[in-house]
């Protein structure tokens, strides 16, 4: 998330100084003895600086998908644009987030409707207790059905539903988007609980792309698999969903899991839930300090030690630089 701070400099305010006593001194008086106004020149002016931290929030896993815990500042270094920036803020604390679920309730839901909920379930139970979470549910048509509120509200909304009609996956995630950013809490997250198809959206996956690109959402994806599958045309469509899932995770540095079983849909989402709580908070201030509107890639690496396991680490791919 960008954080632009606008402050007065030293030479302005001397400026200003300056300009206020030729304004308390300075004013002339005309021939009916009345005080008249300084021209525009001799108005007082402020010039105006501009800095701007960019705030990442960096995922650590083992080869085995669980977060990894205990780096310190020194262990980690970032680049924009290939160039190694200076980390000034860093940050391990089980923070709060402002956090929406995107719940499928199409008509391909109906046999694992009662796994998702179960799915649901584990992912607020093992939140933070002062999470914000509200719920989208979708089929054809996109609908907020819980507002930020406690996880038994959120149970009751969902346990009235049923699984029906068509897919309108990019919709409900662009609302979800948009919902979350008026969230209380500085992290902000996504987890979309779908199999990635799409029929019936009014926006395209390249809108929905280029939205959290604009953003500092994280987005995760628990993928809800369709075993034995004999049809073509059904299997690459299953298979395109999957690779939107994978983009629109992997560009927020945010992650994906597959599953195919109502136990592995319930495990998947109490681990959402778990990394997102053991997350690194990372700030800089850009070296390259135009506001060109450009897109500026980043990237995250780990110092390895001897003692450390192989590490993956996810962080959003980037953000642009916004024009002033």
């Amino acid at each position: 998330m960008k954080k632009r701070v606008y402050g007065v400099s030293t030479l302005a305010a001397c400026s200003l100084l300056l300009c206020g006593s030729l304004w308390v001194f300075g004013q002339h008086v005309g021939q009916d003895g009345q005080k008249q106004k300084p021209a525009p020149s001799d108005q007082p002016f402020v010039t105006r600086e501009q800095t701007e931290l960019v705030s990442l929030t960096v995922s650590v896993t083992d080869r085995d998908g669980r977060a990894y815990a205990g780096l310190t500042v020194n262990d980690l270094e970032v680049y924009e644009d290939k160039v190694k920036q200076k980390i000034e803020h860093y940050s391990t604390n089980d923070a709060p987030i402002s956090a929406g679920v995107v719940f499928d309730l199409s008509g391909s839901m109906q046999p694992k409707l009662e796994a998702a909920r179960a799915a649901l379930k584990a992912f607020v139970d093992t939140s933070h207790a002062d999470d914000d979470i509200f719920l989208v549910g979708f089929n054809q048509q996109a609908h907020l059905l819980a507002e930020f509120s406690d996880a038994e509200s959120m149970r009751r909304q969902v346990n009235v539903v049923h699984a029906k009609g068509d897919t309108a996956l990019y919709d409900a995630a662009y609302l979800g988007i948009e919902k979350v950013l008026h969230g209380r809490h500085r992290r902000r997250l996504l987890l979309i609980i779908s199999d990635g198809q799409d029929n019936a959206s009014r926006y395209s996956v390249g809108q929905l792309r280029q939205r959290l690109k604009e953003t500092d959402v994280q987005v995760y994806c628990i993928g809800i698999n369709r075993p034995g599958l004999h049809d073509k045309a059904e299997l690459r469509e299953q298979q395109r969903g999957q690779m939107i899932l994978e983009e629109l995770a992997r560009l927020t540095g945010g992650r994906t899991f597959f599953v195919n079983t109502n136990a592995a849909l319930e495990e998947a989402a109490s681990r959402v839930a778990l990394e997102v709580r053991q997350q690194y908070s990372l700030g800089y201030t850009p070296t390259n300090q135009q506001r060109d509107g450009r897109w500026r890639k980043i990237q995250v690496r780990v110092n390895r030690t001897p003692d450390m396991p192989p590490l993956t680490v996810r962080t959003r791919e980037g953000y642009f630089a916004a024009g002033l």
